[in-house]
């Protein structure tokens, strides 16, 4: 059996026991349904080692109907050149960005992540890409998730280091650093690049 294939079922557990606790209308079906999501957390933690207990409160502060995370991501030229910022838990290379925050528009999401992690103010000017994780090959996560790559436009700012990252810098389509794989692929860098070169390409989405 493949993890993938694992995480989803487990995933879709998760997704049945949440939504059951947001709509169950009785007692013992609330108690069914906080104990399928236990089940959910022990099956991840047995196949990850994370500790189940962590996870439950994970999923318990996740409440109403399940739907998948939105992971933002700045895309900002230089010169021809993209910013990246290094990683402090992996040590790869990433565009800088992360989960958007309840209340936040893309955009004001995208353009706060840029800017605390990389020390860079910008305004946000294109979707470029929409994209499901999962499909793209990320190594898996205990999120579905929807990657959006949006296009950036420096208006201030300088380098700096964050809570997360250990510095920012442009690089080349042909020098680009060691990537964190969990964020950001060599193949999205290059279809961001052909979006650099051919600014009237259309969003790409699945």
């Amino acid at each position: 059996m493949s993890t993938n294939r694992w995480l989803e079922w487990c995933r879709e557990l998760q997704a049945i026991a949440q939504n059951g606790i947001t709509y169950g209308a009785g007692h013992f079906d609330l108690e069914r349904y906080h104990r399928l999501q236990q089940i959910a957390a022990e099956m991840i933690a047995m196949g990850s080692g994370v500790d189940p207990g962590k996870l439950v409160a994970a999923f318990a502060s996740d409440t109403g109907y399940a739907t998948p995370k939105v992971d933002v991501r700045g895309v900002v030229f230089r010169d021809d050149r993209i910013l990246l910022v290094k990683e402090k838990e992996d040590g790869g290379w990433t565009l800088p960005g992360g989960w958007a925050d309840i209340g936040d528009t893309p955009a004001e999401s995208v353009v706060r992540e840029v800017f605390e992690e990389s020390g860079f103010q910008t305004r946000a000017s294109k979707v470029l890409m929409l994209l499901d994780r999962d499909r793209q090959g990320h190594p898996s996560i205990f999120h579905h998730a929807y990657k959006i790559f949006i296009r950036c436009e420096i208006t201030g700012g300088a380098p700096a280091d964050s809570v997360e990252t250990e510095g920012a810098g442009f690089f080349a389509e042909d020098a680009i650093p060691s990537l964190s794989i969990m964020r950001t692929l060599p193949k999205q860098l290059t279809r961001l690049f052909e979006h650099l070169r051919n600014p009237n390409l259309p969003t790409d989405f699945e």
